[in-house]
């Protein structure tokens, strides 16, 4: 079939460069393309030609069209890349209803009202313990002593697995969500593969134990009791494994990180959690918005189509840009502000919509609503003493490192 390219808006813009998330010069090139083209075509790219939908209404629609726009992952993947590192990776948000939906029933009971109220209490002890440990007057990485600790306890929790395999986990992590045009080679494959083996039979000790066991609330007992997820093949194990060390630490840890740098770069926020603590579980939905940690998600057409005034031919991947929705101003009003008490703040797509919204979004707003609710109980502030690390990626939009001082008022 041919396509009708020459008369598609072309993005001047390769937004999958790492480079624009690593010198954090990402704003500009997303504004304009809101401004002059929400939809838009990238003929070349390192990941092949991708459709760019970059304003609120547009990803909203995508995200709710899910019977056109796949989410499978022999489709594609839920990533601009087409594939993790070489890999399919048939996790359930790899996929589309029915399997999508049975095997996330499977999930989400781990993040029902009753669990979360068990979570609260361990996220409250966990948040507070780890806080009592920074030290004060004295430089230290804010990401490895206070974002992954937080985040990863919270996983190992879930998993019923001890605290000291963190590191493991964090790595496994890490390579399971390395999106990025340097990874795209054989060396980076191969390796990749060792560390998802490495982690499979790590946690296939741990199912096989649960199997042996009685049904409990872990999320392990979960799958593997279930008809949806328990009988997985070795790779949708791994992907299923790989999505929730994924899911339960990135994007909380880079929210919980960029939080630094929005009380360094408006302090004023931070007087205002003071005088009205009650503002933390909002602020813990602006700063999802605000950094969007979660940088993109893809969809793959399943037919011709048409979004946003454009023919979308089928087999063409469509990119969701929600850093960029977040920032869209038709709806988010002085968008780059952070502001925790930002009216509509709940309607950030960090975390999706529609049937892929996160299953664990209750834990991680949690989790960020309780380190602010503590730095502002506290009276700290929490003082950059270098520029971050950033990650090199089009995917996550995080942080390696960030070294801080904390003072107090």
């Amino acid at each position: 079939m041919t396509t009708d390219t020459a008369n598609r808006p072309i993005n001047p813009y390769d937004v999958s460069e790492d480079a624009l998330y690593v010198h954090d010069t990402w704003r500009e090139p997303f504004a304009h393309l809101r401004r002059e083209m929400p939809l838009s075509w990238r003929p070349e790219s390192p990941f092949g030609p991708y459709w760019s939908a970059v304003t609120h209404d547009l990803v909203q629609e995508v995200e709710l069209r899910h019977d056109v726009f796949s989410s499978r992952w022999d489709m594609g993947n839920i990533t601009i890349a087409d594939a993790v590192n070489g890999e399919g990776f048939p996790n359930f948000i790899a996929q589309d209803p029915p399997i999508h939906t049975a095997q996330r029933r499977v999930i989400a009971p781990a993040f029902s009202p009753s669990q979360m109220v068990k979570l609260d209490a361990q996220v409250r002890e966990r948040t507070k313990m780890l806080m009592d440990a920074l030290p004060v007057g004295e430089t230290f990485d804010w990401v490895e002593r206070l974002s992954i600790p937080q985040t990863l306890g919270m996983l190992c929790i879930l998993f019923d697995m001890p605290f000291d395999e963190w590191r493991d986990i964090k790595r496994w992590s890490d390579w399971a969500s390395g999106v990025s045009a340097d990874n795209l080679t054989e060396e980076y494959r191969a390796q990749f593969l060792v560390q998802m083996g490495e982690m499979l039979a790590r946690f296939d000790r741990e199912l096989e134990d649960r199997r042996a066991k009685p049904p409990t609330d872990d999320l392990l007992s979960r799958m593997v009791h279930s008809e949806a997820m328990g009988n997985l093949s070795p790779m949708e194990r791994i992907a299923n494994i790989a999505l929730l060390i994924v899911g339960g630490n990135d994007t909380t840890r880079n929210s919980m990180t960029a939080l630094v740098e929005a009380f360094h770069r408006y302090p004023q926020e931070l007087e205002r959690l003071r005088a009205d603590p009650s503002l933390a579980a909002n602020a813990a939905q602006e700063i999802i918005r605000w950094q969007s940690p979660v940088t993109h998600m893809r969809r793959t057409a399943l037919e011709d189509t048409e979004l946003g005034g454009q023919v979308i031919r089928k087999g063409e991947k469509v990119v969701m840009w929600y850093i960029s929705a977040n920032r869209d101003e038709k709806v988010f009003a002085d968008a780059e502000r952070f502001d925790v008490g930002r009216e509509n703040a709940r309607r950030h797509l960090g975390f999706g919509h529609g049937i892929h919204r996160c299953v664990g979004a209750k834990l991680a707003e949690s989790q960020l609503a309780m380190v602010i609710a503590e730095i502002a109980r506290r009276g700290l502030r929490i003082v950059p003493q270098s520029a971050p690390d950033r990650l090199a990626s089009p995917f996550l939009h995080g942080f390696n490192a960030l070294p801080v001082r904390i003072e107090r008022d």
